[in-house]
């Protein structure tokens, strides 16, 4: 199917409240052939009509792709102005050359830095002082001139600060090449391998630890030892659980290479001593279902963030000598209204990260003494996470906090002394005024009685009568926390009278692993209930009405926004779902496509027939109905690595063929490189930002 640029050029489309009314020789919505395909399973038989999508190299299925935009473009060409002055006015709070804050490693300094008018950063170091001359260590933009989209995944530099090993993707499939560059010389070696999901150097200086991934599923499996010039590498092991994916890292010590295999319930570790990366690695506890494990290093023990005892974890020590579970050592309990997410190990202390009310805090804990004390900030609702900690031996904790109101702020906290100290704000140009604006922490009801907590941001100046139009984001997948955060573009909703809120529904991680638990497997519908429940509650409440409501989210988001509009499609006047993860079924009865059989612990495994039954009562696309849906607007990828472009394309094909209202259905596709994450460069993100932005408010009723 092919639609002319002229057709788009002669549309005569209004678009009012979502409706759309279309003229002669408008571009008219495209229609998808349906060429059934019957699965048998259970007793039961499911007929899937656009199954044909998946053929990538159809140009049947290309065409329908391209008509889907010009669609889309044509529907939104009026918003072409609004979409220009958004764009204009977020890239002018954005300082657009600058410098991140260097972090010392070794005995350089690196930092990245960012120029006006180019896509990507620049990866730089100075020798020994800030006053030294700068090396630039990669130019992502020269690296980038030829793709249409570049990626640079794993950095890692050798101890000496000879050699830098990193990765790259230049297709959006998330599938990195190795490369090594000899920072002496600037020549790039030969050594090089595919599909690589991370990097660890040993002590030496010239062997390399990489985990490497399946072709077909994208689970990492494989676990490589190679040695700088060296042909062949040694496979040191191979991970034949489909349930399970391996990732490495070198402790902040260097002592140790970790490997780690993990599912989303269990764990396993082996190690390696980075000091003899020629040895074998040790498995340090074998494992044991639903037992999670994760190692830290300092002297002669391990640290152990293990929950064996609560399902929120505690820590404990065991000598490196004999880990065995009869050595191990309590040093922080198992708590049920305190989540340990993870441990930082330096010389002298530790930096525990816990969660308590669903925020995030560090702990620091004297190694000697084990007295500890939190590091204490202004607001109630904050994000706060650890930052560039390569020295062992420091004396001091970088972190970056920022709230929905204040910018990210990068901090250097004195353990000793005690003491924040702030380094580098971003930068918000324009004159931006955090007093203008307010946040706070509500809760809604679930259907079941569990109190969601709901993040709101606004103008102070909110009156709560319902007028206010609210945009409300979802996510509550795979026990990952939705923190609020701060976003400049986002000043452009505010500023126009918009509520943003973030509904922190269960199946995701803030309150703790019970948390994603209860909304997960056979409970996975508490989290499209609690969202509901979210939503409904803003309305109730006044800070929004029906009619003035968007709701969004992406990935597994997008699974929550199909799930939800099908149980309640008047919950919201318009919904907008990012690479949404929508035909449940036919993706986790096939596990010869990425990540399918890692997520059966997650979502379930369709062929046991109780899981499949409850799958198939929400599964967005199995239930699509003949029935009125809000206005939608949904974005892909062709090449995304996590969720394939044809979940969405086959939903919004099935959509256009059953829905019974007049309401506008836009379906946006990255044809060029994209990925999960949409374009890489900043610019042709901010670009699509903007469109996505106009499409809200237009939606809000606001249009300029």
């Amino acid at each position: 199917m092919k639609v002319s640029i002229q057709a788009m050029c002669v549309l005569c489309a209004i678009v009012m409240g979502g409706s759309v009314v279309l003229g002669k020789g408008a571009v008219k919505p495209p229609v998808a052939k349906k060429i059934p395909r019957k699965t048998e399973i259970h007793g039961r038989t499911l007929v899937d009509d656009y199954f044909w999508m998946r053929e990538k190299t159809n140009p049947e299925v290309i065409a329908n792709l391209k008509a889907e935009n010009a669609f889309a473009d044509s529907m939104t060409a009026g918003a072409a102005r609004f979409r220009s002055t958004l764009y204009d006015e977020m890239l002018r709070r954005i300082k657009e050359t600058d410098v991140n804050v260097p972090y010392r490693q070794g005995g350089y300094y690196y930092y990245t830095r960012t120029q006006a008018g180019k896509q990507y950063p620049i990866f730089c170091r100075k020798r020994g002082s800030l006053e030294a001359a700068e090396e630039v260590v990669l130019d992502e933009n020269r690296m980038a001139a030829d793709s249409a989209y570049f990626s640079l995944g794993d950095t890692e530099v050798s101890d000496d600060g000879n050699l830098l090993a990193y990765t790259t993707d230049t297709t959006g499939f998330r599938q990195y090449t190795l490369h090594i560059k000899d920072l002496r010389t600037g020549k790039v070696l030969g050594d090089t391998a595919e599909r690589i999901t991370s990097l660890v150097w040993g002590n030496d200086n010239k062997t390399l630890f990489y985990t490497q991934e399946d072709a077909v599923t994208k689970r990492s499996d494989k676990f490589y030892r190679h040695v700088l010039g060296r042909s062949g590498d040694d496979l040191l092991f191979d991970e034949k659980d489909e349930k399970y994916s391996i990732s490495s890292y070198r402790t902040r010590s260097r002592g140790y290479v970790v490997l780690t295999s993990f599912s989303s319930t269990t764990s396993e570790c082996r190690y390696v001593p980075a000091d003899r990366p020629g040895e074998a690695p040790v498995v340090l506890l074998p494992r044991r279902e639903n037992h999670e494990y994760y190692v830290d290093h300092r002297g002669d023990l391990f640290y152990i963030r293990t929950n064996d005892t609560g399902k929120n974890f505690r820590l404990v020590t065991a000598p490196v000598a004999d880990a065995r579970v009869e050595n191990w050592v309590e040093k922080v309990p198992a708590r049920k209204d305190v989540m340990l997410e993870g441990i930082d190990c330096f010389a002298t202390f530790d930096v525990l990260q816990e969660r308590r009310q669903g925020v995030s805090q560090l702990r620091v804990v004297d190694a000697k003494s084990g007295q500890s004390h939190d590091i204490a900030f202004p607001e109630p609702v904050f994000t706060i996470w650890g930052n560039s900690n390569e020295e062992f031996d420091a004396t001091k904790y970088r972190l970056n906090y920022q709230s929905f109101v204040r910018p990210n702020t990068v901090y250097d906290y004195d353990v000793a002394a005690r003491k924040l100290e702030v380094l580098k704000q971003q930068e918000v140009l324009g004159g931006y005024d955090p007093s203008r604006y307010g946040s706070e922490r509500i809760e809604a009801t679930a259907s079941d009685g569990t109190k969601v907590p709901i993040s709101l941001v606004y103008r102070k100046d909110l009156v709560r009568d319902g007028s206010r139009p609210l945009l409300l984001e979802g996510y509550g997948s795979y026990g990952s926390s939705n923190d609020v955060d701060f976003s400049s573009n986002r000043l452009s909703l505010l500023d126009r009278g918009v509520i943003f809120g973030i509904a922190h529904i269960r199946g995701g991680g803030e309150m703790g692993k019970e948390w994603h638990d209860q909304g997960k497997m056979m409970v996975k519908k508490n989290t499209f209930t609690d969202f509901i429940a979210c939503a409904d509650h803003l309305v109730a409440e006044k800070y929004t009405s029906r009619d003035k409501l968007v709701i969004t989210g992406g990935s597994a988001g997008g699974l929550l926004m199909g799930a939800v509009t099908n149980m309640r499609p008047d919950l919201a006047k318009a919904v907008v779902s990012y690479v949404p993860y929508v035909d449940v079924i036919n993706t986790m009865l096939d596990n010869t496509i990425p990540l399918t059989s890692v997520e059966y612990l997650e979502w379930g495994n369709p062929n046991e027939k109780a899981a499949f039954e409850y799958m198939l009562s929400y599964s967005p696309y199995d239930n699509v109905e003949r029935k009125a849906y809000p206005t939608m607007l949904v974005r892909t990828s062709l090449n995304d690595s996590q969720v394939m472009y044809w979940e969405p394309a086959k939903y919004v094909a099935k959509l256009r063929a059953m829905k019974t209202d007049s309401n506008l259905l836009l379906f946006k596709v990255k044809l060029e490189p994209g990925g999960h994450g949409g374009a890489s460069g900043r610019y042709d993100r901010l670009k699509d930002t903007a469109f996505d932005y106009a499409f809200i408010l237009g939606q809000m009723g606001i249009s300029k």
